[in-house]
């Protein structure tokens, strides 16, 4: 496996890779995304307690 380079963190890499891949940083885009991987049973993707806003 090829060696990262030397002068970039991995965490440089990291956010490099991910503005490449244009990545939503958003709060709303996370929580949209989340509602369509984590069904619950029965499909209702409404939350009873959902997190408050800090």
């Amino acid at each position: 496996m090829p060696q990262p380079p030397k002068d970039k963190s991995q965490i440089d890499r990291f956010k490099e890779a991910a503005r490449q891949l244009e990545v939503d940083e958003s709060e709303a885009a996370f929580d949209e995304k989340l509602k369509k991987l984590a069904q619950p049973p029965g499909g209702n993707a409404t939350l009873k307690n959902p997190p408050e806003s800090q």
